[in-house]
């Protein structure tokens, strides 16, 4: 059975806090009308302090799309790869046993991807196997687990690279005052992440089964509108009440494994916000401690995208909780709205 093994992680030196944030909204948008509001999300967004790849001067800047574009180009060549080693030595192989490189990022655009360069540059083989996501948000760290746990059940001898590389501050627009973009300049924050998922052997996550689904006729609630200035996130005001509908597919995905959601011992799942992790408790019924490593990575790096789900199950690993057999959930949320769900089992 394939195991994800633990995620290596890594943030930028940059850092902004929550009180910087609040003083840049006030210093920026001090005659916008509803300003007042703006400043009580932001302080309740449970987002202590974010990570980011450049000065904040530099990203208030906004030099253009496709000087933008250079700098993803730059810095995800010179960040990911160190989170990739790490993340071989923890699942203890190396590049050359690798069948797939998954990678995903919702905050740059290359072609080829950075799949190519990294086969290229780390000493991969040349047979392994693409699969760049760029279009599934934040639900794209719970996709790549699932499409790992996928490949290894055709290929059962195979392992899986997983890559999540986000630098979120890149996504910044001046012009975009909405309250939802006022919101999202003080949540989301820049995180590189990797894991590997192997076919046979390792400590971690047992993958058992996995599932997606889709909120009917919610594909304009989050979504980018892509311009010439560059990817312009759009957030409508009903995404924190997204939790009711998909509870009940968690649950679901469970019951197929003869499982209860609201009875299991762990849970790694997508902090897009407190109101979602706290709907979440409230829906499947189990307490507040249940998502601590998702808040965890919420209030010290923010919303970190698609690489979420790999730092709060890193903290997972880091706490050493977790015992031979106990079952717990990983999902990620976003774009769609989408849920990718995996069950797996701990094993050592």
């Amino acid at each position: 059975m394939a195991v994800l093994c633990k995620p290596a992680i890594a943030v930028p030196e940059y850092i902004i806090t929550r009180e910087d944030t609040l003083e840049l909204a006030r210093q920026l948008h001090d005659d916008h009308r509803q300003l007042k509001k703006v400043l009580r999300l932001i302080e309740h967004t449970g987002v202590v302090r974010r990570h980011l790849i450049q000065p904040i001067d530099k990203v208030l800047e906004h030099p253009g799309f496709d000087a933008r574009s250079a700098v993803y180009e730059e810095e995800s060549k010179a960040r990911v790869p160190a989170v990739v080693r790490k993340a071989l030595d923890q699942a203890e192989l190396d590049a050359q046993e690798i069948d797939l490189i998954i990678y995903v990022s919702c905050t740059g655009f290359m072609m080829p991807a950075l799949t190519a360069w990294l086969i290229n540059e780390m000493g991969f083989r040349s047979e392994t196997r693409q699969i760049p996501i760029a279009q599934l948000g934040c639900a794209a760290g719970g996709a790549a687990i699932n499409r790992a746990h996928d490949f290894c059940r055709a290929y059962p001898d195979a392992n899986v690279l997983l890559v999540a590389c986000e630098f979120c501050s890149l996504c910044y627009q001046p012009t975009d005052l909405d309250i939802g973009s006022l919101l999202s300049n003080g949540l989301f924050g820049d995180a590189v992440a990797a894991a590997v998922v192997r076919g046979r052997g390792g400590t971690g996550v047992r993958l058992e089964r996995n599932g997606s689904y889709l909120i009917p006729h919610t594909e304009d609630w989050i979504s980018y509108a892509v311009r010439s200035t560059g990817f312009h996130f759009q957030l409508d005001k009903r995404v924190p009440g997204t939790m009711e509908p998909l509870a009940p597919a968690l649950r679901a995905v469970a019951e197929a494994e003869h499982w209860n959601a609201g009875d299991l011992d762990f849970y790694v799942v997508h902090a897009g916000g407190p109101r979602i992790l706290d709907d979440l408790c409230r829906y499947l019924g189990v307490p507040h401690e249940a998502f601590r490593f998702s808040r965890a990575t919420l209030t010290e790096y923010g919303n970190i995208a698609s690489a979420v789900v790999l730092d709060a199950l890193a903290r997972m690993f880091d706490e050493a909780s977790a015992r031979d057999g106990q079952r717990g959930i990983v999902a990620g949320f976003g774009p769609g709205i989408t849920a990718e769900m995996a069950l797996g089992t701990w094993t050592s």
